[in-house]
Formats: structure tokens, sequence, C-alpha cells
């Protein structure tokens, strides 16, 4: 008899309980929002069989199958509690909160609560169990790791741009953050492009205007917590205005460097139009021009507008369930993210204008970047949009010493639109100037990208 067989079962049990309970915490600390890199996956799946496993000998029983995701579960939840943001957070009985819970919660176990699951069933002993069990049972596991394989193989594979023969076309980085650059020529000028939603990734977006990066450098950022960038949300200092300035300005010294240019053109759509129009007002030396789209200028003053415009459309449709909630709520601002959710959900079909594409399909992306793109987008909303309520465009930027232009759609969304007119009309600058889509909303660069791009060459000169 081994020295593991002398062992009573409920020891043998525990331990095996304790090994699984001390990678979660081990995971807790080390991937709290769960795997987000092919890296970080790839070893997530290797140690988790390989705790799988363990487990499976140890306990020497079934139990082990499902006690060790069990207690890796657990000792993970424990170790994250003080980890902010919807992917963490406790699950909430929403659209959006079910959303969370399969691209976050739902992802993660994919990639540690499975291959563990299989490698406890691989590993322990079926003494005296029937032929029909045993082969429905080896059927099941043999299932249960060729989707494990599958899911090892899909995210390991890599994010891609299709090469620009004589030019250049990578995805790199700058610090923590996360760039497409693409350019038929790297002596071209430089455009840096500055997504809107906080945690959104826009690669997509840029990579459908191929006609700019015959006549530009373009990069395209991902912002922190988003896209790529994602990672990096857990930094410090936390998330803030400021922090997203001063990466707006890394960036930017970046391509400077990187290129030998002295000046870059900055262009930024909706919510990263904030602390774009502040990075170049407080350094206009580093831009030839700024450029706004969809732009945003009072975030405060405009979720109130959204608040009144949703409520009435609400009203007039028959969502008695969006009507009570907002009506319960108040007007905003609002400090839980979920609260926003009606703004997310409704607010451009109160305005009448299509939903926002997620734009999935692109190579830039990985297999993770797209399952993350929600939880990405709720957890940075989370930590950033509360810190930028404060910030109003007509207060803090009077002027810019640098050409202003703005490509807006004549159809955008009320809540921003109005803002956007009165500080417009206020600005100064050596020379401002506005272009109007007159059937375009929110996202001009997506709804009329062959307009867009002509635009932009035009305004700009290059």
């Amino acid at each position: 008899m081994t020295a593991l067989a002398r062992i009573h079962p409920a020891a043998r049990i525990g331990g095996a309980l304790l090994v699984a309970a001390a990678w979660g915490v081990a995971a807790g600390l080390w991937t709290p929002r769960g795997p987000l890199t092919g890296a970080e996956a790839l070893w997530s799946i290797a140690i988790s069989a390989g705790v799988g496993v363990l487990a499976g000998r140890a306990a020497r029983s079934r139990w082990a199958i499902a006690g060790a995701p069990l207690a890796y579960a657990i000792a993970l939840e424990l170790t994250r509690m003080s980890v902010p943001g919807p992917s963490a957070d406790l699950p909430r009985l929403s659209a959006m909160g079910v959303l969370v819970l399969v691209t976050g919660r739902g992802m993660h176990g994919l990639l540690s609560l499975l291959p563990m699951a299989v490698g406890a069933a691989y590993a322990h002993r079926r003494p005296g169990r029937s032929r029909w069990k045993r082969v429905s049972g080896r059927i099941v596991t043999d299932f249960a790791a060729f989707v494990t394989v599958v899911i090892t193989v899909a995210v390991a594979v890599p994010a891609r741009t299709e090469p620009i023969p004589g030019g250049v076309a990578e995805l790199t980085r700058a610090g923590d953050l996360a760039l497409m650059i693409r350019g038929r020529d790297a002596r071209l000028p430089v455009l840096l492009y500055v997504p809107g939603p906080p945690g959104g990734s826009e690669t997509s977006t840029m990579r459908r205007l191929p006609g700019l990066e015959d006549r530009f450098v373009v990069a395209t950022l991902d912002r922190r917590g988003g896209g790529a960038s994602y990672p990096a949300l857990g930094g410090h200092p936390a998330i803030s205005l400021e922090t997203e300035i001063a990466d707006v300005l890394a960036v930017t010294d970046h391509l400077r460097e990187r290129f030998d240019q002295d000046r870059i053109v900055l262009v930024g759509h909706s919510g990263g139009s904030i602390p774009a129009t502040l990075a170049a007002h407080r350094h206009p030396e580093r831009y030839r021009a700024y450029v706004g789209t969809g732009q945003a200028v009072n975030l405060r003053a405009s979720d109130r507008i959204f608040y009144t415009d949703i409520l009435a459309w609400a009203r007039a449709d028959g969502r008695g369930d969006v009507v009570r909630q907002l009506e319960a709520q108040g007007p905003p601002p609002w400090s839980d993210v979920y609260s926003y959710e009606p703004f997310h959900l409704y607010a451009t079909r109160a305005y009448g204008l299509p939903d926002p594409p997620f734009d999935l399909d692109a190579e830039e992306l990985t297999l993770l970047q797209k399952a993350h793109t929600m939880t990405a987008m709720l957890d940075t909303w989370a930590a950033l949009y509360p810190r930028m309520q404060d910030t109003d465009l007509h207060r803090e930027v009077p002027a810019l010493a640098i050409p202003a232009y703005f490509v807006q759609g004549g159809r955008e969304m009320r809540g921003l639109a109005v803002e956007f007119t009165t500080w417009y009309s206020a600005l100064r600058s050596p020379d401002k100037r506005l272009v109007t889509f007159p059937e375009a909303g929110h996202r001009p660069m997506a709804e009329d990208p062959d307009r867009f791009t002509a635009t932009l060459i035009n305004l700009l000169g290059s």
C-alpha cells in the first residue's frame, strides 16, 4: 500500500482542495480580472490543468472534478473582493450585467475551471465502476479536453495587421499603452487618433479608413483600459482625467521621437476628445492641429440632456421599465456604472440613430480582446467616468493656440450637440473650421469613411 493510500480519504480530499484554493489566491493576485493576454491565458490553462491533475491524484475521487474548481473559484473571489469594476463585482441581473458575467467570469472559467476539471478527471482513479460509466465518463472527459485544446489554440493566435509594402504597419506599445501604426511611408505626417468610449478600442474603425494611410502615418491609440491596453487599467496612479491627458502626451512624445517630427496631428472622438482637447490646449507646441469629431464638452450637462430625452422617448415608446429606473434614480451624475445602462442601451434609439457596431471582426484584435470588449468598457467607465464629471471645456479650454477643426454629424445626439455648439461658437483659434455631415450621427468616420478621409486631407492640407 502506498503512502498516499494510507492517508484518510477526507485528508486527501482536503489536501486536493487546498492546492486548488492556493492557485485561486495566486490567480486573484496575479490576474484579478482574469487572464487578459495570450500569455496569461496559456499559463492559466497550463497551471490549472496541472493543479487539476494534482487534485485528482491526491483525492483519488471523482469529487475532485467539481471540488477543485469550486475551491479555486471561492478562493479567487475572496482574494479579489477589493478589485473595483463590474468584471469583479457581484453579478447584476440586467442585460449588461449578464453580458459581463458571460464575457468576464465565463471566459475566466474556460481558461481555468475547465482545464482544472479535465486534469482532475484524467488523474483520479475510478475502481469498481461499470463499463458503461467508464466509457461515458471517458467520452465526456475527452470532449472537454478537446474543447480545452481548441480554446488553447484560439487564445494563442496573436493579433496582426496587414503589412504595407515599403511602409509601416505594426501593432506596438508606448509604455503600457497599445498602438496600431500604419502608413504608406514613414516620412508622412503623423496623426494620432484617440478613440471615444472609455475602455473601447476603435482599431477596426480606423482600419476602414485605408485612404488616410496614404497621406498620414496613422497611430490609433487603445486608451488605458481598452482593447490591448485593458491590462493597464489597474496601474498606479489610478485612472483619471489627468492620467488620460498624460497618456495622450506620452504617446505624442513617443511618436514625435519615433518619426522625428516636432509636431503631429491630434484627432479625438467623443469621450476621447476631452483628454485630447486638454492635451492640445496645454501643450500646443507638440501639435500641428487638433481635430475633434463627435466632440464632447461637458459630460454632466450632456448627461442631463440625455436623461431628459431618453426619459421622454421611453414614455412615448411605452418602455415602463426604463421610465421606472430613470425616475427612481433621478437626474445624473450617478456613481454606479449600471445606472448608466439606459444611456448605453437606448441613447441611439431615442435619437433615431443606428446602434454603434462593436467591430469585432478585425485581425488586429485577439480573441481575448474581442471577448473582453464589454468588460473592458464597463470596468474603465466605472473607474474613469465619475472622475470626469467636473470637466467643462467652456471653462477649461476657451481657446486653442493651434488650428482647431471639427467634423460633426448633422444628426448628432442632442446631449452632445447642444454643448458643442455653445463651446464652438466661443472658442478662439488661429484657424477654426467646422464641417458637418448632414446624414451622419455620432460617428462620422464610421458612417461615411470616404468623406471623412477626404475631409481630413482637405482640412490638414496633406
